[in-house]
């Protein structure tokens, strides 16, 4: 079958010309109806950190930005959260970081023993590489599972991006989770400068190699507070590259769980998550974060929601969902499949 899952395929697709694009959309729609159904699971992300020592040529919250006011939410705060969305339709939290490799780690293990014990919820990481026995100890104390985006395929772009950390090391941490039998998802970004669509397909065959049990992508916004803050997306004036890249990692990743990410609301405000979800997705990710802290946790310029209250964006998702005759997921949207 994976004959069928080649760079040449992923490239006549990724090249579908505007008056093809609905069929393309279609396709990928009725292949994530077929194995993921019509619930989209509501996932509340939490991003209790904006500390951070990498610094990431495009992220907001990179190290060196001064311009940040730097954060970091109590355990008690995180933990009344957690709570409320547990009422309101959420089935699982994800608590997302910058990262400070080590500080926190056995502080993280105990949230997620409490989360644990005091909900229901099915608990996601997503604060950067980490040895193996770190993510073993999570994966103990409770921990579901991890995202951790490579963000490209290329070697010599993910370094150039990345001067902090290296390809392999984070195809390692990924293999590691994998290997603990924590669900894992990954992903990448859409348009990095020096991107072409031959690495586009080939992020998307990665995504395929990995067999991810979720797999997140979104297009780059440059952030005027980083070195990149000036670039453009290589896909700037061929905005479609966008959802066809949703499309795809749809048809070549059909059993596999993937959101409709704030980033296409900042590109296409309004509606970009919508059509996500009628193009490929099946999760939506509300934030959770409390107002007083979104404003500084801006990995990009535009964030869409910065303003709203928890509560606002929850309500936002759900008619969101309803509008498009989806139905909100129930349960803990676990990975369907069989590792």
């Amino acid at each position: 079958m994976d004959n069928l899952y080649t760079k040449d395929y992923a490239l006549t697709l990724l090249n579908t010309k505007k008056g093809a694009l609905n069929e393309l959309y279609a396709k990928a729609d009725r292949i994530r109806k077929q194995y993921m159904g019509d619930e989209v699971f509501i996932r509340g992300i939490v991003e209790f950190s904006n500390i951070c020592s990498n610094n990431c040529l495009y992220c907001g919250i990179r190290a060196s930005n001064s311009n940040v006011k730097r954060y970091k939410m109590k355990m008690d705060e995180i933990l009344s959260i957690a709570k409320k969305m547990e009422k309101s339709h959420q089935t699982t939290i994800v608590l997302q970081s910058g990262e400070i490799k080590g500080t926190y780690d056995e502080e993280i293990g105990e949230l997620i023993k409490r989360i644990k014990r005091e909900t229901s919820l099915a608990v996601t990481l997503s604060v950067g590489n980490r040895p193996y026995e770190t993510y073993k100890y999570w994966k103990e104390c409770g921990m579901d599972r991890y995202f951790l985006r490579f963000e490209t395929s290329n070697r010599e772009l993910f370094s150039r991006l990345h001067p902090d950390s290296s390809f392999d090391e984070r195809i390692e941490c990924l293999m590691n989770l994998k290997s603990l039998g924590v669900q894992t998802g990954s992903g990448f970004m859409i348009g990095l400068p020096g991107e072409t669509i031959e690495t586009l397909a080939e992020n998307i065959l990665l995504c395929r190699a990995l067999d991810l049990d979720m797999i997140g992508i979104g297009p780059f916004i440059p952030h005027p507070d980083t070195p990149l803050g000036n670039e453009k997306n290589a896909y700037e004036d061929d905005k479609d590259m966008f959802f066809k890249a949703v499309a795809v990692l749809r048809i070549f990743n059909p059993d596999c769980h993937i959101p409709a990410t704030t980033a296409f609301d900042a590109v296409f405000p309004g509606n970009g998550r919508n059509l996500v979800l009628q193009r490929g997705a099946n999760i939506f990710m509300p934030n959770n974060t409390p107002k007083k802290y979104r404003e500084e946790y801006l990995l990009y310029p535009g964030k869409p929601g910065v303003d709203e209250t928890p509560e606002e964006s929850l309500d936002s998702a759900i008619k969101r969902i309803l509008s498009i005759n989806r139905t909100v997921g129930t349960g803990p949207g676990h990975s369907i499949k069989k590792h």
